[in-house]
């Protein structure tokens, strides 16, 4: 397994002090018989190493469930995005897709309900006006249909919520349209794809999406909402573990997703091994609501979207941390997970827990507050 170096703290400028104030406050949260927030994980790098992952509650959200294991590997939900769009602006750089294309050059198919005029770039930065889910989606989990179907039912049967370029929404079947791109023009599945071209390169061996071919022991059990309880097709079945769902489905550790935020910090390469330019980089992670001239000022400054990573939305109830400036880019994750990135400080911070985030949001921006104090 390959893995940044793990240094002390004052080794990459980081305040001890300060990082074990959240480590106390994510203990304290995942302690007793009930705990607020079933188990964690926090990871922080710098300067291109990091600081060991800290392991903290249960392997499960349910009662009695066991340790969390130290090489636990957590659904990541809505990081996988970006993740997804990466793989795509492989595709970019390699002339075999444009973001200033129509998506139905690709995808003929897609222009049903009015989808002819949206663009491959909205797609990316969630102003295509799709909507975030299919309106019968809990009913084709029950039904266990594979992610081909998903594919199917975002490319033919959404209906979009506003002209593409007009407006934001987030949009999860925008990502599952791009993953569909992908294995279009490259020809593989899109799990394949990420293995093949990314992961393997990096070395990764603890992360995937979807749970084949990984160690399902390691798996780290997450709390579900109210609609999946008592149904085997949520977020903890052999079903979604399996179906790697390219706006949600990636696991992975902690130490296998900092390589990726370290390939990012680095403009796209890390080591021998390069997967993206660094202009490129650049594109994915600044603002692109700036490029269309149809989207209300307001939702520009207030709502900034890079291509697949978003910027920290300062000022508002969605920011990550106070401490935080606009040019920090990341992702959340509806099971309760946070990636953010900075450039200025030269670092990263891994927030992966298993309490659904949008029951107590503010947990992981008051870690995020501790975290982003210890860099000194």
């Amino acid at each position: 397994m390959v893995h940044l170096p793990h240094v002390l703290p004052a080794e990459i400028n980081l305040d001890s002090g300060q990082l074990q104030r959240a480590y106390d406050l994510l203990e304290g949260w995942t302690a007793g018989a009930q705990p607020a927030v079933p188990g964690g994980a926090i990871l922080v790098g710098r300067h291109g190493k990091t600081v060991a992952p800290r392991f903290f509650g249960r392997q499960g959200a349910e009662p009695g469930a066991e340790p969390i294991r130290r090489d636990g590997m957590f659904l990541l939900a809505s990081i996988t995005k970006p993740i997804t769009y990466l793989a795509a602006m492989m595709l970019v750089e390699r002339g075999l897709l444009s973001l200033s294309d129509r998506v139905t050059h690709y995808l003929p198919d897609f222009a049903a309900h009015h989808k002819d005029e949206t663009l491959v770039s909205h797609l990316f930065t969630h102003t295509s006006g799709m909507p975030d889910m299919l309106p019968d989606n809990a009913e084709r989990r029950r039904q266990h249909q594979p992610l081909e179907v998903f594919m199917q039912g975002a490319v033919r049967d959404t209906v979009p919520l506003f002209p593409a370029g007009t407006d934001l929404s987030y949009q999860s079947m925008g990502t599952l349209v791009v993953a569909k791109l992908v294995e279009e023009l490259a020809g593989v599945p899109i799990a394949q794809f990420l293995k093949r071209e990314i992961f393997d390169p990096l070395g990764l061996t603890s992360i995937g999406l979807g749970a084949k071919g990984l160690d399902r022991k390691r798996i780290v059990r997450v709390q579900t909402p109210a609609y999946q309880e008592g149904h085997d097709f949520g977020w903890n079945s052999r079903y979604w573990q399996d179906f790697g769902a390219p706006w949600g489905g990636m696991f992975s550790s902690p130490d296998d997703l900092a390589v990726i935020c370290q390939l990012l910090l680095n403009g796209g390469r890390l080591g021998n091994v390069r997967l993206l330019a660094p202009d490129t980089v650049t594109m994915m992670t600044t603002n692109r609501l700036h490029d269309y001239p149809d989207i209300p000022e307001p939702v520009r400054r207030t709502q900034p979207w890079g291509l697949g990573w978003q910027l920290n939305p300062v000022g508002t109830e969605k920011s990550w941390s106070d401490l935080l400036g606009a040019h920090v880019f990341g992702h959340t994750g509806a099971t309760g997970t946070m990636v953010w990135i900075d450039r200025q400080r030269d670092g990263f911070c891994l927030l992966l827990t298993t309490a659904i985030r949008s029951r107590a949001p503010w947990r992981l921006v008051h870690l995020s507050n501790a975290i982003a104090a210890a860099f000194v």
